[in-house]
């Protein structure tokens, strides 16, 4: 199944991605893809895309990612809901304390 995802370029704490078409096997880090279809930099939140291209492989079957689905709704290329892709909040269990089994009473004996 092909994807449109994205691909993290730049350097350290200065993202940039690129739009890329590839096999959903092969992940985006192996560099491996089959069309460069944009770029975002999302500190100055521009975005480029070749929508013609993007239409046309998601015509052929490509699945977006959630992030794409938001850049390309957000462009007015797909219409529908924006997909929440932040993790769900997980609220730490609390463990109930078990009751504490009796403890003997000290005795207390005087020697006389």
């Amino acid at each position: 199944m092909l994807m449109i995802r994205m691909q993290r370029t730049g350097r350290k704490n200065e993202p940039q991605f690129r739009i890329v078409v590839g096999e959903h096997t092969m992940g985006p880090k192996s560099g491996k893809f089959l069309e460069k279809l944009g770029s975002f930099n999302p500190k100055t939140d521009v975005k480029t895309l070749d929508v013609e291209r993007v239409k046309y492989w998601m015509a052929n079957g490509a699945q977006v990612s959630a992030r794409i689905h938001n850049i390309l709704v957000d462009m007015g290329i797909t219409k529908g809901k924006k997909i929440n892709v932040l993790p769900k909040k997980v609220l730490p269990k609390v463990e109930e304390a078990a009751p504490a089994p009796a403890a003997p009473a000290a005795e207390a004996t005087v020697a006389a």
